[in-house]
């Protein structure tokens, strides 16, 4: 059976990790391992998560938490601990507030992607996000939107598919650890580099056809606006060579003012 590592980054993340901890306890999937990496928190996140283990291992459902804190380098650093812990043929990242829009995501996963009937696996599954605000209420789909073919050069156009929505085959994702000179765009870099990483595999990137995951607007990439387009300039460049990083940059431009006055 196809096994499944969900790493849940937190600190200070009291107010909602619950919703994220509920949402991965009561998918029906039996296959998942749940990884939680917390940056010693100094709120009662810590205890929540030990109550939730002691819930999951109640529950004889097949999933496996693991709990480690410790204080750490920031977000990346963080994930990548959770990248060297992974035992999963999987992994994908949750954060905190994070959560499933229903309890057979991963089951229809598996499913709608035929894993369980390949000789050999997909480099990535991905899939269509949805927007939640800080209550976790419906917002609307996420302007991006994931292709029907994905490859590597489709970032070009901006992060189509979103960080929670993408996952790596485990193996890639330890040849592939995050790189710590970016604060708050590395998920984007990393993203596009597992791509490559399968292409040169000469593994498929396969579509889920369906909304994987409900994402929280804010984050440090939503407070951090301008830090955080700087570093993305910087990756697009690396990948896609600097004049059409920047012809993509005007288009970008043109399309926000396109939607400003529409909207």
């Amino acid at each position: 059976m196809i096994r499944f590592t969900i790493v849940t980054i937190t600190f200070n993340a009291g107010k909602v990790f619950e919703r994220t901890a509920t949402s991965i306890l009561n998918q029906t999937y039996p296959a998942i391992e749940h990884i939680i990496v917390d940056g010693a928190s100094t709120d009662n996140t810590l205890a929540l998560a030990k109550e939730y283990k002691e819930k999951s291992d109640a529950a004889g459902n097949g999933h496996e938490v693991k709990i480690i804190s410790e204080p750490d380098k920031g977000l990346y650093d963080a994930m990548n601990k959770g990248i060297r812990l992974a035992g999963g043929d999987y992994i994908c990242f949750m954060n905190a507030g994070d959560f499933y829009p229903n309890d057979e995501v991963l089951q229809n996963i598996v499913n709608n992607t035929n894993l369980e009937d390949r000789r050999i696996l997909p480099g990535v599954i991905y899939g269509q996000t949805d927007i939640v605000d800080s209550e976790g209420r419906y917002l609307g789909p996420r302007h991006l939107s994931a292709p029907d073919n994905l490859t590597w050069k489709s970032f070009r156009h901006g992060m189509l598919v979103c960080h929670q929505a993408f996952y790596a085959l485990t193996e890639l994702a330890r040849q592939t650890p995050y790189n710590l000179k970016y604060r708050y765009s590395a998920d984007v870099d990393w993203c596009i580099r597992i791509m490559k990483a399968a292409e040169v595999k000469g593994l498929e990137l396969a579509n889920a056809n369906m909304v994987v995951a409900c994402y929280t607007k804010e984050g440090e990439t939503t407070r951090h606006h301008k830090e955080s387009l700087k570093e993305r300039f910087d990756v697009m460049q690396q990948h896609y060579g600097l004049m059409s990083t920047i012809g993509m940059h005007l288009w970008f431009a043109l399309r926000n003012i396109i939607r400003k006055k529409q909207g």
